[in-house]
């Protein structure tokens, strides 16, 4: 699942090299039909069925985006969606950051990844949708949904899919050394120094390269890393060296330290042939690892019925908290001349049951909208990958109604790639957890101050 991958390594640029872009929204061509934003649709990846109605321009990149946008499109009365994939992650981000800075060119809905939210919110390059149909569909997503697309008060996007996250686990492995899912971290330190004691493999891995990931444990455990109102734009909170972060890093430098799990860098070729081959025994992880690891050649031929899931093992099993990573949505871009259209279609794309069946069925997305969430074929869907387990039942879908949603800064990037470097440097030994947390804090906090925040 290619998408998930440039989750982890897509930087934007706050300020963008200024390269050509010709986007749907602004190519104007002949005689199509008028777009919300002004410009014509005549380079839609999509046929256009009703031509008589307005045209909403949209950049997406899942790949069942053609099916979804004609499911729209012939279902709909009130306008039409021309789509363009222009790239994701990093591809798609520069040119809207192009498009940001010349004040011209941007689409009228994009897909983005809900993180990167607050990344061109605080460049006014998206609308608040709150008063063009939220109130309607606010009972379709849950709150930690509605929190991770929102910025203080206001809403930039609508929920596409989440990952909320789980222990996927090989059941040869555990059942080769008598090991049962563990129900906390602690039991987790336990079962993997029984494995090593017994010769067996890695029971996890320690990654410098998914600070998603690292965040969304250390949130666990209670940390909270940022808190940003836009109604204070100068000022954010910068919280990233208390003791919840600090304890997380250490625990995870000492797993590593002691060889209980790997420190592969995710979502490489070497890495993907460590899971194939047993050389880990869990693979913590979203709910969309099912679908990325299928394509990735994971679960097939020798692998076939090796994998099952487990809920996320919890800092404190009487106090169980739920996180997620990743995540996309359905955003209206400042440049469209009609943010009430653009948002209907925002609110309407991936909002069919025909898409969404479609999206779950084949893997390709862990849909958000409740609509799916509390349909019984998906609830009770036996997942092929983890052997006809119940996944979404036992797993996925209590973790997704139990998330809480985070606050995510306008420069995400800077900070995951500043975790990327003190990770790298735990690993390697020349710092312990706390360390590596004051570290990451004082180069946060120190861009933040370069970017004109006051960091509280």
């Amino acid at each position: 699942m290619r998408m998930k991958m440039n989750r982890f390594s897509a930087a934007v640029a706050v300020l963008a090299a200024a390269t050509a872009l010709t986007a749907c929204s602004s190519g104007g061509g002949g005689g199509g039909p008028t777009t919300a934003s002004g410009g014509g649709a005549s380079n839609c990846t999509n046929t256009i069925p009703k031509k008589d109605l307005p045209v909403v321009t949209m950049w997406g990149w899942y790949p069942n985006m053609q099916l979804v946008v004609d499911n729209f499109n012939k279902q709909n009365a009130e306008v039409q969606v021309c789509w363009t994939n222009v790239g994701q992650g990093s591809d798609e981000y520069d040119k809207f950051q192009t498009s940001i800075s010349a004040g011209t060119g941007a689409p009228d809905v994009i897909m983005i990844e809900m993180d990167r939210i607050p990344t061109f919110q605080i460049q006014n390059a998206l609308v608040d949708i709150k008063k063009y149909g939220y109130d309607a569909a606010k009972a379709n997503y849950s709150e930690g949904a509605w929190k991770d697309v929102s910025v203080g008060d206001a809403v930039y996007g609508v929920p596409v899919d989440g990952g909320p996250m789980a222990m996927i686990y090989r059941k040869d492995i555990f059942d080769k050394y008598d090991i049962k899912p563990p129900k906390t971290w602690a039991e987790y330190e336990e079962a993997a120094k029984k494995v090593k004691d017994a010769g067996g493999p890695a029971f996890g891995d320690f990654a410098a390269n998914v600070s998603a990931l690292t965040m969304a444990l250390q949130i666990q455990k209670g940390a909270a890393p940022f808190t940003y109102d836009p109604a204070q734009q100068s000022s954010i909170g910068v919280k990233l060296n208390d003791q919840a972060s600090k304890d997380v890093l250490d625990y995870w430098g000492r797993l590593a330290k002691d060889g209980l799990v790997g420190t592969q860098d995710q979502f490489t070729p070497e890495y993907i042939s460590g899971v194939i081959n047993g050389k880990y025994a869990t693979y913590i992880s979203a709910a969309w690892a099912p679908g990325y690891l299928t394509g990735a050649g994971v679960g097939k031929g020798e692998d076939t019925g090796k994998f099952a899931v487990a809920p996320l093992p919890q800092w404190d099993a009487a106090n169980p908290v739920q996180v997620n990573w990743g995540g996309s949505a359905f955003s209206v871009t400042s440049q469209s001349k009609n943010p009430e259209l653009a948002a209907k279609a925002a609110f309407g794309l991936y909002a069919d049951k025909e898409s969404l069946t479609h999206g779950w069925t084949n893997q390709i997305i862990f849909p958000l909208n409740l609509q799916a969430l509390n349909d019984p074929e998906f609830v009770n869907l036996k997942v092929d990958f983890f052997d006809g387990q119940q996944a979404n039942k036992e797993v996925y879908v209590p973790a997704a109604n139990a998330y809480k949603g985070v606050t995510y800064s306008p420069f995400g990037q800077y900070y995951f790639d500043a975790m990327t470097k003190q990770v790298s440097a735990l690993i390697e030994g020349s710092v312990t957890g706390a360390q590596a947390a004051d570290r990451v804090q004082e180069d946060v906090a120190k861009y933040a101050k370069e970017q004109g925040f006051t960091v509280q």
